[in-house]
This record gives structure tokens, sequence and C-alpha cells, in this order.
């Protein structure tokens, strides 16, 4: 029946009464959320035998007033412990007195987490109250030794969570000393090691983003309270107020629920809140701390002494003293065959000269037109030599450039190569330095922010 089915005891036998402990409990939820005190006239509704709530309420006004809570509080315990306690942890938190909750209160409300249940949302506001700090730093540690017994690093995709923490990473990271030859990054030798340095340094960024005291002082002004007179409609479910309405019957039915990686990953994800960001960040902890060790070990891989790349549509091997003979001798002949037409013997230009001859030869005896019928063959003829000549030397012209620039591409690959392998020592010592920060600041973790 849901989460906060125990309110929905029959309370048709007191319709009056309940009427009355609905009004007062909502003005008391619209003062709490004001300025975190009980509404000046004194509750005014009766007992209803067997629902918590009436006696919960007087237990919250006694505490808020300095009163001695103890009997309306074990009455109330006795007909629902564990809502009880949600109620009087969330309302004394968004009142901002989180430091009255008593740890067995936090501890009764809480309940179990689990990896094979779902989040419900009243342990989401507690561990969403915890975070921000209702409850001061016994509150926030409470939550992190809830999540800690459960090993969720154990359990979990480390490729999952470190998308979540840093998304939208590029597929290929072209170094610095492969800007002329970006294809060489595809390369996985020489991709993975620049690949995991510009990740290992995001993760980083990512951190101290997440830890940096700046980001906390300007987090430590979220209040759990309703300053800004929103309406109930646009608060989230998982918020203390939102979850404070539905247990005393006034609010919707609560939305679907959430499982435990969900929400950590969820967390984990740029723009949530920063405060259960931190609580993720160290429940992530060991799993990041694998990830960047691996990655690390990624960027001290050594260059290798051989690459093949494709330069102008040929595979070429290069070596650190140059490009390798054999594969360029070959590249050479393919784009010589490519580059030169295929052209048939001249018999054409033959016969038109034989023609010019024969023409001329019987001018002599004959007609004065053969003459010139022989001068125009004989011309034709040499100007389709002319143009057959002049095709074979734009082939070869076409074939020397292209041969050229394969030479002056597979030498520029080879000094990319020496840059690469220079900036690789660099690389690693960053990657050093960045996954030592990195595991500084998880030790450093929700404490910080």
């Amino acid at each position: 029946m849901g989460e906060f089915s125990a309110l929905s005891t029959d309370l048709t036998a007191g319709p009056q009464a309940a009427a009355e402990l609905r009004r007062y409990a909502e003005a008391l939820l619209s003062h709490l959320a004001a300025n975190g005190t009980a509404p000046p006239s004194a509750p005014g509704f009766a007992d209803i035998p067997g629902h918590w709530l009436p006696p919960a309420v007087e237990a919250l006004v006694a505490i808020l007033g300095g009163d001695d809570p103890l009997e309306p509080l074990s009455k109330a315990a006795g007909r629902d412990q564990q809502h009880t306690a949600l109620f009087l942890c969330l309302a004394l938190a968004v009142a901002g007195h989180g430091s009255r909750v008593h740890a067995s209160w936090l501890g009764t409300a809480f309940g179990d987490l689990s990896l094979d249940h779902p989040v419900t949302h009243g342990q989401r506001s507690l561990w969403l109250a915890a975070a921000r700090g209702a409850y001061g730093p016994a509150g926030k540690i409470f939550v992190l030794r809830k999540l800690d017994a459960l090993a969720v690093q154990e359990h979990a995709d480390p490729q999952q969570w470190v998308q979540a923490l840093v998304p939208d990473e590029p597929s290929v990271v072209v170094p610095a000393s492969l800007t002329d030859f970006p294809e060489m990054a595809e390369i996985p030798e020489l991709g993975r090691p620049a690949q995991a340095a510009a990740r290992l340094a995001r993760l980083r960024s990512r951190c101290e983003e997440i830890t940096s005291t700046r980001q906390a002082e300007h987090n430590s002004a979220t209040t759990l309270t309703n300053d800004a007179a929103s309406p109930a409609t646009a608060w989230a479910e998982d918020e203390p107020l939102a979850v404070l309405r539905s247990l005393i019957g006034l609010g919707t039915p609560p939305g679907p629920l959430a499982s435990l990686s969900s929400h950590l990953l969820d967390d984990l994800r740029p723009g949530a809140d920063l405060h259960l960001t931190a609580i993720a960040l160290h429940v992530a902890g060991p799993i990041l701390r694998g990830f960047a060790e691996e990655l690390e070990a990624d960027c001290r891989l050594e260059p290798p002494a051989t690459v093949t790349v494709t330069l102008l549509g040929h595979p070429i091997e290069l070596h650190p003293e140059g490009p390798d003979p054999t594969t360029l001798a070959a590249a050479e002949a393919s784009i010589v065959l490519a580059g030169t037409t295929p052209r048939r013997p001249p018999w054409d230009v033959a016969l038109l000269a034989v023609a010019g001859v024969a023409c001329l030869a019987g001018a002599v005896l004959g007609p004065t037109l053969l003459a010139a019928a022989g001068v125009a063959l004989l011309g034709l003829a040499g100007w389709r030599l002319w143009r057959r000549r002049k095709a074979a030397e734009s082939d070869a012209r076409y074939v020397a450039a292209q041969i050229s620039e394969l030479k002056e591409l597979a030498d520029g690959a080879v000094w990319a190569l020496h840059a690469y392998a220079r900036e690789a020592e660099g690389r690693a010592k960053q990657a050093a330095d960045d996954s030592a920060e990195l595991s500084r600041l998880i030790r450093r973790g929700p404490r910080a922010a």
C-alpha cells in the first residue's frame, strides 16, 4: 500500500478529531518551515486511539517548548515507533533543531538500507537532511556508516560510476605532439595513455570542485525550510518538507522509488546537490581510487618501438630512425601504379604518319591535293604524339608530388613520435600527481564539504 501506508488507519470513528488534528498539523508544519517554532495556540485536538500522530505532535510541541516529552513520546512510539521517529527527526531538522534529535531516533527512523531494495522517501529525506548538516557531524557520520556497511564498491561497475562523475568524455584525445597527425591518436598504443591522462585530470578537477572550500561555503547557506514560500506541489518528493506533508496526511502519495545505486549515481552527476555529491563521493572513493590507479598505470605505458600509420591511404611502418624502407617502397610503387594511366602503343599515330607519307609520295605523280592531305595527316599525327607525351609528363609530375608528400608526411610522423615519447615522461609524472591528489581529496571526503 506504499511507504506511508500506516497513515491509512481508519479515522472515520472520530472525524472531528481527525479534522482538528490535520488542521493543527498543517499549521505546525507551516510554522516550522517559516520560523522553526510551533503555533502560538495550544494543540486543540483530542487523542485518536491507535494513531501515532496525535501524541507525536504533542511530543514535538513539548520539545520545541522545552518541556518534558517523555509521556506523549512513549505513547506515540508504542503505536508506531518508526513513523514517530521519522516525524520527529524531519520536523526538528526543518525547524533548525536537529541537534535535539536523539541518535536512537535517527536509527529507528532510517531503518535498514539494502542494495536489493529501493530507498524509501523517508530514508532519502533523512539522508538529504543529514548531508546538509541538519543533525551536525554525527548525523552525517550516521549516514556514511549506513552506506559504508553495504560495501557498494564490491557490486559496482567502475566505468558506470566514472561516467556519472565526469560524463561526455571525448572518444579520442589528441595530445599536443600529435596535433598534425590526429589519426595517430586512434592507434591504441598511442591513444590509451593520452586518454587515461585526460580522464585522470578530469576526475581530479571534478573532485576538487566537489570538495573545494569555496563550494562548501556557498552550500552552507542551503536550508531545509521554506523561506521562499514555494508551493508544496513544487517540492521534490524526497525533500523533508514534502515527506512531512505525506506523514501527516496532507501530501499526495509518493512517486516511484529508486535503488540505492541510482541515488548515488544521480548524486555524483554534475548539477546535483553538492552536499549529496560529497556523500556519494565518499561512497565512490574506493571505486575511484582503484580506477585512478589503473589510469595511472596506463599513463606509464612506454611508447611502442614501431608504429604502422596510414599516410595518403598507404600503410607505412615507422621506426625511431625513420620510415621503414620496405613499406615506403611498396607505397611508392602503389602510387606509381595508381597515378600512371595505362596507354596502348601509339598505333593511331603510326597509321596517320604512314598515310601522310603515302599522300606526299602520291602527290609527285598525282594531284596536288594529295600533298595537302599528306601534310594534314602528318600534322595530326604530330599533335596526337604531343598530347600523349604531355599526358605522360603530367602523370609523372603527379606521381612525383605524391611520393614527395608521402616522404614528407612519413618524416613528420617520425618526428611526431619522438615528440610523443618526450611527452610520455611528463604525462606519467602529471598522472602520478593527479592520482595522489585525487586520493587526498577523496580522503577529505564530505567533512570538507
